[in-house]
């Protein structure tokens, strides 16, 4: 018997690049995923380092692409970020706040340390009503097209091997090791409650 799909959220820290292929990918294997974002405003690269194209999180993907079209399509197409926003509008229509919802998961994969805090943080900081365990895993990725494929490869990789964990609460720390020692890096790994 298959058994039922995880309920899967990916966060990264503006719900484009990192969070988005995980979510593209794990979907196309049939996983219930939601993706988000821990910032507290959506940044896309800019002209320049220091200057990041800055939006809100009510902003569309639609709204993010036709403006940075406006602004220079040579760079942005050039930069991915373009192509980038493209699937993102075919998945869903706006980056989300991680911190604004209040579905419950099997599973939540963070793709960076500082994302990992706000999350464990965030669900500490929410008053417990079911009792329900939440796993939750960093993966570090770095925040560049090619590493955001990767990494969202190993997540889908990670995703399928704990669906078919018999018992995922006491054989998680052995499949996490068995990864670490796979992919070289080590993940964090925490249990919150909802």
């Amino acid at each position: 018997m298959q058994p039922l799909p995880l309920k899967v959220a990916v966060v990264c820290s503006s719900n484009q690049n990192r969070s988005m292929e995980a979510h593209s990918i794990l979907s196309k294997r049939g996983f219930s995923v939601r993706s988000f974002g821990t910032g507290t405003h959506v940044k896309l690269p800019g002209p320049a380092p220091d200057k990041p194209n800055v939006y809100d999180f009510r902003t569309t993907y639609e709204q993010m692409y036709n403006d940075l079209l406006r602004k220079d399509k040579n760079l942005y197409t050039q930069n991915g970020v373009l192509h980038m926003l493209d699937r993102n509008k075919r998945i869903k229509p706006r980056p989300e706040r991680f911190q604004n919802c209040k579905d419950l998961f099997d599973l939540i994969v963070t793709c960076g340390e500082r994302v990992y805090d706000q999350v464990v943080e965030d669900l500490n900081s929410r008053e417990q009503e079911t009792c329900q365990p939440v796993h939750v895993i960093n993966v570090d990725i770095q925040d560049n097209h090619e590493e955001a494929t990767l990494g969202a490869f190993l997540i889908c990789e990670l995703c399928q091997c704990i669906q078919y964990t018999e018992d995922v609460d006491n054989e998680i720390d052995e499949l996490l090791q068995e990864f670490e020692e796979k992919s070289g890096q080590p993940f964090l790994h925490t249990v919150c409650f909802y």
